[in-house]
């Protein structure tokens, strides 16, 4: 029986050379229109699907391969007489290679929010192509990617085949890419629904990027995915180091989620997704210095995050110390010249500035989402007891120290005193031990500065331990059952409660 190849590709990579070593193997090559007028260009011999189906491509090429003598070609069964039966009735050509590759939506999809020039980006035949040749794959090598083709080659022109669990792998691969390529567009398509919802259904699709070294602990296999309608581009570039683990990509988010919350000079050090300090001042410099100040012993072998360029004199003071990574915007040529010395690090630097909108995570084998915690603290929504006034540098302070303490593993709580933490509780299991933890960190720094809490206070007790550190200002959401109890506490202590009706809890 004469063997035939059907081939209709957008991604060219690659192809010339499959083509012509099918036409080496004896495959006549069946084509649509367009990849038809490239491999002529390129001196493949090629018949186009309409020679096939004696119907002409139609409706500006929406309407080319879904055909009867086209589907039935790579659905018909060598191991069924009756399908033999059809083919050789009807003439349709048995078809033992499909190669194809889709429309790129992701790119449209990225490139413009227009709906008709996205529809016209939705690839019709090839998906249904794809999906029939991954059905029928004991009797048809399905090619979706271009990777695969030279494994391919190799394998036909030694045996004249491939085996059946490579044919397999295929067919998975071939779903895969049909699944991931859906989901892009249901994604692309979906009305963005108001702030305060989600959508009915989402199609997460996931394309792995890279393997990871190991997960969380060595016997944890890892690897990272990006998800479907984000940007193709790199999130971030490995400038120098080892290859990122998966623990440094979770703190480098963690790090980096805080410097980019802030337009001033920020820089923040971050240990196991928490901070250890971050501040905000005029340069990089004295930022990194009261950042570090906060907690020195745990910034050891931390994530250190900037919001802007790192240049030679901030180079030359990282290097004095071992930083695990070094995430920025960007570096001068000397900086990273002398950070390079550091055997040890990681140099990155981010090249998109954006995050999914929503959180995401696994519980009892279910996805649990939510809007991303991106509220923003207004001044004029707060209610200051006992009223009056609050002075700028305060202000500051409440602003800065609430963008932090979202940050943190609840129970959280920051000190804070000129845009710089002092103090912080992290993931205790009672307010009050956060409360401790941060209070003690402080010490005499806390004395005329603000606290900042997640959540509300459930008894005055946190409140007279902040007193008895001469906190000035405490910034918390209320609510609780005894903020009557609490606002007398802060009242007797001279310490001004402001309320903003908004928590932070973080898990």
């Amino acid at each position: 029986m004469k063997k035939y190849a059907l081939i209709s590709v957008s991604n060219k990579k690659g192809l010339i050379k499959l083509a012509a070593a099918l036409m080496d193997l004896g495959y006549t090559i069946i084509s649509t229109s367009g990849t038809s007028r490239y491999l002529k260009d390129n001196d493949i011999e090629n018949i186009e699907v309409s020679d096939i189906t004696h119907f002409p491509e139609i409706l500006s090429g929406r309407v080319k391969s879904l055909h009867p003598s086209i589907f039935g070609g790579i659905l018909a069964r060598n191991d069924v007489p009756s399908d033999m039966d059809d083919v050789k009735t009807f003439g349709i050509p048995k078809i033992s290679v499909v190669c194809v590759n889709f429309y790129p939506f992701e790119n449209m999809q990225q490139n413009t929010k227009e709906i008709s020039a996205m529809l016209e980006y939705i690839d019709i035949g090839g998906p249904s192509l794809v999906r029939a040749a991954a059905k029928n794959y004991k009797d048809v090598i399905v090619l979706t990617d271009p990777d695969d083709y030279v494994l391919v080659m190799r394998e036909l022109i030694r045996s004249g085949d491939i085996n059946i669990e490579r044919r397999k792998k295929l067919a998975i691969k071939a779903f895969t890419k049909t699944s991931y390529y859906d989901s892009v567009i249901a994604n692309a398509l979906s009305e963005e629904g108001a702030k305060d919802t989600l959508p009915y259904s989402i199609v997460l699709g996931l394309q792995k990027e890279a393997n990871l070294r190991y997960g969380e602990n060595p016997h944890q296999p890892a690897s990272v995915y990006r998800i479907a309608g984000t940007s193709q581009k790199p999130m971030y570039d490995l400038l120098w180091g080892k290859t990122l683990s998966f623990n440094n990509i979770v703190d480098m988010a963690a790090a980096y989620s805080i410097v980019r919350e802030f337009k001033e000079p920020t820089v923040s050090i971050v240990k196991h997704t928490n901070p250890t300090g971050v501040a905000s001042d005029f340069d990089f410099f004295s930022a990194y210095q009261s950042a570090l100040e906060c907690d020195q012993e745990s910034a050891f072998g931390g994530i250190v995050a900037f919001n802007g360029d790192v240049d030679e004199e901030m180079a030359l003071h990282l290097n004095e110390r071992f930083f695990e990574v070094i995430i920025a915007k960007g570096y001068t040529n000397e900086a990273l010249e002398i950070m390079k010395k550091k055997k040890k690090r990681r140099i990155v630097v981010v090249k998109q500035d954006d995050e999914l909108e929503w959180d995401i995570k696994v519980a009892f084998n279910r996805i649990l989402l939510q809007n991303k915690d991106d509220i923003v603290l207004n001044e004029d929504q707060l209610r200051v007891v006992p009223e009056g006034k609050l002075d700028k540098i305060t202000m500051e302070d409440i602003i800065f120290g609430y963008k932090i303490v979202k940050h943190i593993r609840s129970n959280a709580i920051v000190v804070v005193k000129e845009k710089r933490t002092v103090g912080i509780g992290a993931g205790q299991m009672s307010r009050v031990k956060s409360v401790t933890n941060a209070l003690h960190q402080a010490g005499e720094e806390a004395n005329g500065a603000v606290l900042a809490s997640d959540g509300f206070f459930p008894f005055s007790d946190s409140i007279e331990l902040a007193a008895r550190y001469g906190i000035r200002t405490i910034v918390q959401p209320g609510g609780s059952i005894r903020d009557n109890e609490v606002l007398e506490a802060s009242e007797r202590a001279g310490i001004t409660m402001v309320l903003t009706g908004i928590r932070h809890f973080r898990h």
